[in-house]
């Protein structure tokens, strides 16, 4: 893995981290439906608008239309929708712990389901991701958590999975890459605006702090970390990509606890710790049984 491929990783690790900080002060002030409504679709616009104006296409294959689609869908309309919703009643720091056992959920699906060997290592990374994840829910439930909002983000996250799993790269030869990271962005839009237009009231507190959240999520997590990580995937492959999700559980909770003041116990910090050795040493097993192979 050369320096520019570990830069890409950082960087895409520290955005789609902080994006569960931004989404906390989004949906604090507007309804969190129409927010996704609103952020897929000018992301969906500004990056066809780009793609085009690099000369890309939307001439996909019927698979990767499929995968477009799917992923649109999974990702942005179920995960984000059901993350931003829970969030109204779940700390930013918790989202996206949950969110960060995504790659344990993946790897214990293609182990069980898939029957993927998963060498001893990846096992007991697994035993103790899986672990620290109980560890804070059952410390943060005993806290008075709502329970609702816990449910959503870890259906959110098995969403995740099921996108990760059905679409392991919708451009993996780098080709119209930020054309289909568009594409994705306005297939979220459009699946949530029925439910946005039935469930919900666009009722804004308009303010600059809404302002600066909803352009950050936008352009950020949104449109740069999507096209950073596709393109990282086609440059190291998705099993050596995605060990950087280690770093996602330190990241998010350190954000969420500098920007927003949220509080951290010595149960959150133990658990953590325990989720990232236990994803990276996952990864770890994964990459190196890919190397072998």
């Amino acid at each position: 893995m050369d320096f520019r491929a570990i830069g890409m990783g950082l960087i895409f690790a520290l955005i789609w981290s902080s994006a569960f900080t931004s989404a906390r002060m989004i949906v604090e002030a507007a309804p969190p439906l129409y927010a996704l409504v609103l952020r897929f679709g000018l992301a969906g616009l500004i990056g066809v608008a780009i793609a085009k104006a690099l000369g890309q296409t939307w001439n996909f294959s019927r698979a990767q239309w499929r995968g477009i689609i799917i992923f649109g869908t999974c990702q942005n309309a179920v995960y984000l929708g059901l993350n931003f919703i829970a969030m109204q009643s779940v700390e930013a720091g918790l989202a996206a712990i949950i969110a960060s056992s995504m790659p344990l959920l993946v790897a214990a699906a293609n182990w069980i389901m898939f029957r993927e060997t998963l060498p001893k290592l990846g096992v007991i990374g697994l035993m103790a991701g899986f672990t620290g994840v109980a560890l804070i829910m059952s410390q943060r439930l005993n806290g008075g958590a709502d329970i609702t909002g816990l449910a959503l983000c870890v259906i959110a996250a098995v969403a995740l999975t099921i996108a990760t799993l059905t679409v392991r790269s919708v451009s993996a030869s780098g080709q119209n890459v930020i054309m289909s990271v568009g594409l994705q962005m306005a297939v979220g839009s459009l699946v949530l605006l029925p439910f946005a237009l039935i469930f919900e009231t666009p009722a804004f507190e308009m303010s600059q702090r809404l302002f600066w959240a909803f352009t950050y999520t936008t352009l950020a997590p949104g449109l740069l970390a999507t096209w950073i990580w596709f393109l990282l995937v086609a440059r190291i492959g998705a099993t050596r990509a995605a060990t950087f999700h280690f770093l996602n559980p330190f990241f998010g909770v350190a954000i969420a606890s500098i920007l927003l003041g949220e509080q951290l116990s010595w149960a959150d910090m133990i658990g953590v710790t325990i989720i990232a050795g236990g994803i990276l040493a996952v990864q770890l097993a994964r990459a190196a049984q890919a190397s072998q192979n």
